[in-house]
């Protein structure tokens, strides 16, 4: 807590620099803009809301749950062609085929997940696992992924999430599945798995936890208040989840994005997103040594205003933190269940 040192990832197996004492340090660098807090509930101009009409002219239905449909811009094209054979191995090029899809959460523009009942959060991880599965029939990897917040690069407030689904493996998906794979053949059992039950017992890195799930600051941690989501039995992927654990899972998210919130008082920016054992024609290989879980990485670090960054150091060096993740863990869990903006409710 007092001495800089490093910790190793073993996910991802690379090192993080913690050096605690420098939280310490006065700032006079960049403030940030906190997030609006007057969104329009519905704006006939906001190509995600109900009934308007997106960039490429189609009309939203009046939708009242979830609603998914193509990306009007998406980064990945089913047809698109194969580059030509390069001329030499420093100049390579490979197929790079997809979809990427839209989800909104909410008909509301004002309504983020944390604000969501369980029953609307329970049908967001329903569609998430439904759209998993249709993808994975055909595609290796679908990335479900949720950046909230501009500064998140978020270019839309109304709640809503992506998923891009590739014809290759991108590469935190290989590095996992390399880590994970021979963690499993050295140690004969999945590394979050274990990792999952470590933390449960030590509890110092526990942010929030229940019959089905936990959620902790990594030992590993890069970001100020990133979490990992965890289950404690062994799955795969997210549409392998049983009905009580997608119950349990939807209140989970819930109190930890209520306490991410809590923090700052703000509508709490992130990029989070789901990471599974491979789909397509991985389905028929032995991927046990996959556990599915979900990355949050938040960038604030000292108030609504002051954020971590990924610069100088951590972009020719390694990745470095001001304060240990046991530091962050205990602000996390110690602030309450209840959204601040329901507490005079």
């Amino acid at each position: 807590a007092e001495h800089q040192h490093a910790r190793y990832n073993p996910l991802r197996d690379d090192w993080v620099l913690v050096s605690a004492h420098r939280v310490k340090r006065p700032w006079q660098g960049q403030l940030e803009k906190p997030p609006p807090e007057d969104v329009p509930r519905w704006d006939p101009n906001n190509p995600l809301c109900p009934g308007a009409t997106r960039a490429n002219g189609e009309v939203n239905p009046q939708y009242e749950g979830t609603f998914v449909f193509p990306n009007d811009f998406p980064a990945l094209q089913p047809d698109a062609p194969k580059p030509g054979d390069s001329d030499h191995p420093l100049f390579r090029a490979a197929a790079a085929q997809g979809v990427c899809k839209v989800m909104c959460f909410h008909p509301w523009s004002d309504l983020t997940l944390p604000l969501m009942s369980l029953a609307e959060i329970r049908a967001v991880i329903d569609a998430w696992a439904e759209l998993a599965a249709e993808l994975g029939a055909s595609y290796p990897w679908v990335q479900i992924f949720e950046n909230k917040g501009a500064m998140m690069g978020c270019s839309n407030p109304h709640p809503h999430c992506q998923v891009w689904a590739s014809s290759f493996l991108p590469n935190e998906a290989c590095l996992e599945d390399r880590t994970q794979r021979q963690h499993l053949s050295q140690h004969g059992v999945p590394m979050l798995l274990e990792y999952a039950q470590q933390e449960a017992i030590r509890k110092e890195r526990l942010v929030v936890e229940n019959a089905d799930w936990l959620v902790v600051v990594p030992y590993w941690a890069t970001w100020p208040y990133q979490t990992l989501l965890l289950p404690r039995r062994h799955v795969c992927r997210l549409q392998d989840l049983r009905d009580s654990e997608r119950d349990s899972l939807a209140s989970i998210m819930q109190r930890l994005l209520i306490k991410y919130d809590n923090l700052f008082e703000i509508s709490f920016p992130y990029s989070m997103g789901w990471h599974g054992a491979p789909t397509g024609p991985y389905l028929k290989e032995d991927c046990g040594h996959w556990q599915l879980h979900a990355h949050y990485y938040p960038p604030l670090l000292r108030s609504a205003t002051v954020r971590k960054f990924m610069v100088g150091y951590e972009m020719l060096a390694q990745a470095q933190r001001d304060l240990t993740p046991e530091q962050a863990a205990e602000r996390l869990r110690s602030l309450p269940e209840v959204h601040y903006k329901q507490k005079s409710k």
